[in-house]
């Protein structure tokens, strides 16, 4: 294996080797706490544009499994960071090792750094630009200033048959299990991408779920406005994650960029009202800014480590979003009864 270096915006190198491609890359260097769910991690679309590093020493213990289980068709991030390397991976499910895919995928990693002293860095000075450069130099670029949403977000309608009930999935980079958590409570699920207006072209859908996605929401202004139309007929409307900053914007109010984000299966989550804390899944650097809380929307949950929005909900109308992943995977269970919500407004 090649010798490898990270280096950060501000100068810092991190000297280590190579795996997967070897190849330089650039983008945001991001850091995720969860201990398992690499493989689901890696395949998230929320994660595009992004140098994504895993807080756990051991990756790639179980090497990779079957497509079907993965949580989109292929790897999103643009680079990995880890510390340690596993080589040889066991599991039953296990078709090749992680070294294997990122090459098969063309995305480049590193490991054999220190990814506690990496985290502590992006924790103190927030996430920062950087690079993975194994053969040759390249400029560092913001993946934010661009519209990642529409590059993640599938090109045309898909018709997942279930039920009477018929929902519209903005897919703005959804992780399959979303659908997967729709059609299992027999849902008919027109999968629409990030710009398609299903008012607009007639579809007969009873509702709407905005999924999670990556990168800055102000860029997509598209879909802002197709959420918008839903709010104004006033059918049940449900965002994850980037949906909940979606549905802010839609409904009028703000989001900001946190300083380095919410990325883990491991964030604890309070509902308001309440001294339930739930245990979620999150993958976010933007959040729903409190101060500028859309006309007749409340604060639902809020995180316990920071304090900041995890949810909004409206006071009257059926419209609620939650910045983290009730559909758990990776990661706990303990939200999916909001998918539940959501269905029996159809009742």
């Amino acid at each position: 294996m090649k010798k490898a270096k990270l280096i950060l915006e501000d100068g810092t190198i991190f000297e280590g080797q190579s795996f997967g491609a070897p190849k330089s890359q650039a983008g945001e260097v991001v850091f995720a706490t969860g201990m398992v769910g690499y493989d689901l991690s890696l395949t998230d679309p929320s994660y595009a544009g992004q140098i994504l590093t895993f807080t756990y020493p051991l990756i790639g213990n179980w090497g990779v499994p079957p497509k079907e289980v993965w949580e989109s068709e292929k790897i999103h991030v643009a680079g990995l960071v880890i510390s340690d390397l596993t080589t040889h991976p066991s599991h039953w499910q296990s078709e090749r090792t992680l070294d294997k895919w990122l090459k098969d995928e063309g995305v480049p990693g590193i490991f054999g750094i220190d990814t506690r002293a990496l985290t502590q860095k992006l924790r103190e000075k927030g996430v920062m630009l950087g690079k993975i450069v194994v053969d040759h130099d390249v400029k560092l670029t913001d993946p934010n200033e661009q519209n990642l949403v529409s590059q993640v977000s599938p090109k045309s309608l898909k018709i997942h048959k279930g039920g009477r009930v018929k929902i519209g999935l903005l897919n703005c980079g959804a992780k399959k299990n979303i659908l997967r958590s729709l059609l299992s409570r027999e849902a008919t699920v027109f999968e629409l991408p990030w710009n398609y207006d299903p008012f607009e072209n007639n579809l007969p859908i009873d509702g709407l779920m905005i999924s999670n996605g990556p990168g800055d929401p102000k860029k997509a202004d598209e879909s802002i406005a197709i959420i918008k139309k839903s709010l104004s007929r006033k059918i049940p409307t449900f965002g994850i994650c980037l949906g909940n900053q979606l549905l802010a914007l839609a409904a009028g109010g703000d989001t900001y960029k946190l300083k380095f984000g919410h990325r883990a299966q491991n964030q604890p989550t309070i509902q308001v009202g309440t001294k339930r804390c739930y245990i979620t899944t999150q993958n976010h650097g933007f959040a729903v800014d409190e101060k500028k809380l859309p006309k007749d929307f409340k604060r639902w949950f809020y995180n316990a480590n920071d304090n900041t929005n995890e949810g909004i909900i409206h006071k009257k109308l059926p419209f609620f979003s939650v910045q983290f992943h009730p559909e758990n995977n990776p990661g706990p269970k303990d939200t999916e009864f909001l998918f539940d919500r959501f269905m029996e407004q159809f009742k």
